[in-house]
């Protein structure tokens, strides 16, 4: 079992990407408002630290990533993957976001209780 994350810098075909997904029966994903940190650092660089989160926190038209957060069994991650590059490209070209995975030893409340030992 594993943590798919996918972080993109625009939300563009999460709506596809989500309904193929599960289509494909990967029906469970969190989605994460996210804000990357070179957004918000790039024009406080000036700005003292407790003034720069001061202004961080004020601010509400920030731009925000999406992160996608999947818990896959082994045999779903390369179609996972597959889907996410036919729907959303890849992601050589700068700023369209990562995706990675992660092993995950024990998970609990996915999808009954016996269903990740």
């Amino acid at each position: 079992m594993h943590l798919l994350v996918l972080i993109l810098t625009r939300g563009n075909g999460i709506n596809e990407l989500l309904r193929e997904l599960a289509e494909q029966g990967v029906s469970g994903c969190t989605i994460v408002n996210t804000t990357g940190m070179k957004s918000i650092i790039e024009n406080y660089e000036d700005l003292p630290m407790f003034g720069m989160l001061r202004h961080i926190m004020e601010e509400e038209d920030k731009e925000e990533n999406k992160m996608l957060l999947f818990v896959l069994k082994d045999e779903e991650i390369a179609k996972t993957k597959h889907t996410i590059h036919n729907i959303l490209g890849d992601f050589t070209s700068p700023n369209t976001g990562i995706m990675f995975t992660l092993p995950i030893d024990s998970a609990e409340g996915i999808g009954g209780s016996d269903a990740f030992k």
